[in-house]
């Protein structure tokens, strides 16, 4: 058998080295969540060649007294915790206390400090876990730390690092994440002598954002607030028109420290469930506050993971804090043209026809401003024509009676006052609305009025079929509906089981063509048998999906003025309607002045 080797300090310290330190970036971090612990307001970062030659982290905090600064590069030395109940409730970022004799251990590090009560400070050098230096020191209150060239004593590890860019990216991300997570801190990162970045520490959570993340991307935002069960989601999430293409910025915090939540992650994305693009995912930057014995933050060497005492509290928490405010803060869609330029013009002051003309301008995209639409003091109301639609022997594939029928059953909503222009292309109605242009996708539209009706709907009217509908399926198919009759009679079908691998469907929903009813069971199906949900309230939102969108007045067909005119009166009765359940924008706003801009009118 080997001998069993008692190990030196010197090399399981850098055993345990390795578990935390691995890059410039985690030593970075931690040092800024002690900072944060520590009760600063104010952090200065600077690195040098991606940190692998210097870091230099300040703080204002409260500082170290001379006689515990020793005890800072002690392993398990920590002022967070003491028993082993204190586990239980951690409320703070650093609980482990073996950040910085980790990073003692390979690298050169000096320690500046000062407390409220001292008059002199103390200064502290150690360098691979060796002291070198410790002494008196003037120096301003709050704690200065210096790290200087990592893994000078385990030389092989230094193959592993990156190029300094990479080294240096990553530090930029560890400081954008803690700002973004402290918009009361104050923030300020310098890169290779120039300063990149910094924060206001005002604790507006937006300025913050604008700051570390820009123009464009700030303004896309909604605030999220919501309390629910002594547990609150704070932050701010994208509108749906200004989703990405990739879940990077997504930020979840759990009481302000960074963690990978899955549970957040779904019920985020579940929040915009029929409100965005396939293959686009919201950004968000949301803080859970809880209980710190709700959450097990001790189950991760990094502390990035974390476990919740109740999952679904947590999913439930973000899911309607975040619905709730995507639908009251999000706005339509504006379309705009590019920069004007004025066109050129003769010496007598007439536009010169015969100079070269720029390429014409191109409509771009952005949300307006709540008020520019939905919000209209003093509205008036508009009047539909009064003659027959039915005199003319037009299609009417817009179900004006039930659309009728709701008006009867609620007090008329106000509607700003709205005038039909016309139709382009039998799919984009045109209409002038409060002195601007709307182009309006009447299947979007449609459809997603269609959905709303489905959902609001205690009771789904049903149509009882002339000619009973046979849906041939496969086997699995087939046992996947089997099992869910009594899911489709809620959504307002009759299914019955018809033998061999077919169904009978002998009712469907009113506002649904006999026509699309075996389509419709076949997709739905599939839904099922995907297994692409588990709950019940989820399966009916994929047939209502269906229903609505086979209900729906499709692009191409023709609409009659009077069916266009009660069809936008409707939509505008609606304000909450901005997208399709696909998550297309159901309607375009250009504003009059955009329009009278490329005329040369303003």
């Amino acid at each position: 058998m080997p001998e069993i080797n008692i190990l030196p300090k010197e090399v399981y310290q850098l055993i345990a080295a390795g578990e935390v330190v691995e890059r410039p970036s985690s030593i970075v971090k931690e040092m800024l969540e002690n900072s944060v612990d520590a009760g600063a307001k104010s952090i200065t970062v600077e690195i040098k060649n991606g940190g692998t030659t210097y870091i230099r982290i300040t703080d204002d905090g409260a500082g170290i007294e001379r006689e515990q600064v020793k005890k800072v590069f002690i392993p398990h030395a920590t002022s967070k915790i003491k028993y082993s109940e204190d586990l239980n409730s951690i409320s703070t970022l650093g609980f482990r206390g073996e950040a910085m004799a980790s990073i003692a251990a390979v690298a050169k590090v000096e320690l500046l400090t000062r407390t409220k009560g001292e008059e002199l400070g103390t200064r502290y050098e150690i360098a691979g876990g060796e002291e070198i230096d410790f002494s008196e020191a003037g120096c301003p209150l709050g704690t200065t730390v210096v790290v200087r060239d990592i893994f000078f004593n385990t030389p092989a590890r230094m193959k592993f690092l990156k190029k300094d860019v990479t080294e240096g990216n990553s530090v930029a991300g560890i400081v954008e994440r803690m700002a973004i997570s402290h918009p009361e801190i104050s923030f300020r990162f310098i890169r290779d002598g120039k300063q990149v970045l910094i924060t206001s520490g005002n604790g507006e959570l937006k300025s913050t954002v604008y700051s570390v993340f820009g123009k464009e991307f700030s303004e896309g935002l909604v605030d999220v607030d919501y309390s629910v069960n002594n547990m609150r989601v704070k932050g701010v999430v994208t509108k749906p028109s200004a989703a990405r293409k990739s879940r990077a910025m997504q930020y979840f915090f759990i009481n302000s420290r960074l963690v990978k939540c899955q549970t957040a992650m779904a019920a985020l994305e579940q929040a915009y469930r029929n409100s965005i693009m396939v293959g686009r995912f919201p950004g968000c930057i949301l803080n859970i506050e809880c209980n710190s014995s709700f959450v097990d933050v001790n189950v991760h060497p990094a502390k990035i993971e974390v476990r919740f005492a109740n999952e679904r509290a947590v999913f439930e928490l973000v899911y309607y804090g975040v619905k709730s405010a995507v639908e009251t803060g999000d706005t339509p869609k504006e379309a705009h043209f590019s920069d004007y330029k004025t066109p050129p013009v003769t010496a007598s002051g007439k536009i010169d026809l015969f100079a070269k003309q720029e390429a014409p301008r191109q409509m771009q995209f952005r949300q307006t401003e709540p008020e520019d639409f939905w919000q209209v003091a003093s509205p008036k109301k508009s009047a539909a024509p009064q003659r027959n639609p039915y005199e003319s022997g037009e299609s009417f594939k817009i179900n004006l009676e039930d659309l009728s029928k709701e008006e009867i059953k609620t007090p008329e909503p106000d509607i700003p006052d709205f005038r039909v222009v016309g139709e382009a292309f039998k799919t984009y109605i045109i209409c002038e609305i409060e002195g601007d242009l709307y182009f309006i996708d009447k299947h979007a539209a449609h459809e997603r009025m269609n959905y709303e009706q489905l959902k609001k709907s205690t009771v789904i009217s049903s149509q009882l079929l002339l000619q009973p509908v046979v849906v041939r399926l496969s086997s699995e198919e087939y046992s996947a509906v089997c099992n869910n009759l009594e899911l489709y009679s809620k959504c307002g079908f009759a299914v019955e089981d018809f033998g061999g691998t077919s169904v009978i469907v002998r009712e469907c929903p009113s506002m649904l063509d006999g026509e699309d009813v075996e389509d419709l069971i076949v997709e739905t199906a599939g839904k099922l048998l995907d297994g692409k949900t588990d709950i019940t309230p989820e399966q009916m939102d994929w047939i209502f999906h269906s229903t609505s969108c086979r209900a729906a007045v499709k692009a191409g067909d023709y609409t009659s003025p009077y069916e266009r005119d009660l069809f936008i009166k409707k939509l505008l009765s609606m304000p909450d309607i901005r997208y399709c359940p696909h998550g297309r924008p159901v309607m375009i706003k250009m504003s009059k002045y955009d329009i009278e801009k490329q005329f040369g009118r303003s």
